[in-house]
């Protein structure tokens, strides 16, 4: 990894906000995300703005339709060199 370098996070994300980037970025809408998941469409808006936690299990469902994995939704500012 000698080419690697890491890029500077600019602003710091909570777990809604990595949930509608990342919706946002499909181009999807949150009642068609609700439409894929079961989850209330609600819920989702809830989720979003950090009114309601996501949990472990939302988390895979969500991760599932978003095609990514659920750590990029529920740790969205993790460090992995500060983990240690």
């Amino acid at each position: 990894m000698k080419n690697y370098h890491k890029a500077k996070q600019t602003i710091k994300v909570t777990v809604g906000e990595s949930v509608r980037i990342i919706r946002e970025l499909q181009e999807l809408s949150q009642n068609q995300i609700a439409t894929m998941t079961g989850i209330p469409q609600s819920t989702i808006s809830a989720i979003e703005n950090n009114r309601v936690n996501l949990g472990v299990e939302r988390a895979k469902v969500l991760a599932k339709a978003l095609q990514c994995h659920p750590a990029v939704l529920v740790f969205p500012g993790w460090d992995i060199s500060e983990a240690a």
